[in-house]
């Protein structure tokens, strides 16, 4: 397909590439149809469906804490993410996180 584009108006043109626009999305849309397509196709022949690989990762289950405030013994931390205040101020104090172990 040869097209002269030299010889073209400006609404031949602007038209030409609304067209090609058009056929790009709908073979992109296309592709993306046949790829969801052999998706599915492959997870059946494991004995799953789409939607059971796809899903977000299982939550984590609650982690028990490891430590305690002993002025507060409601108050714990597991370990993880950030120190609570009141680990801070024990470490500050000069104690050892072993003593806030539960």
């Amino acid at each position: 397909m040869s097209i002269e584009l030299d010889a073209m108006s400006l609404r031949e043109l602007r038209d030409l590439r609304n067209k090609l626009d058009r056929a790009i999305s709908t073979f992109e849309d296309r592709r993306k149809r046949e790829a969801l397509a052999a998706a599915e196709s492959a997870a059946r022949e494991f004995g799953f469906n789409l939607a059971d690989l796809t899903t977000a990762k299982p939550a984590r289950g609650k982690v028990a804490p490891k430590y305690a405030n002993p002025a507060a013994p409601e108050q714990t931390w597991t370990g993880r993410g950030r120190k609570p205040r009141w680990i801070q101020e024990a470490l500050d104090t000069g104690r050892k996180l072993e003593d806030l172990e539960i």
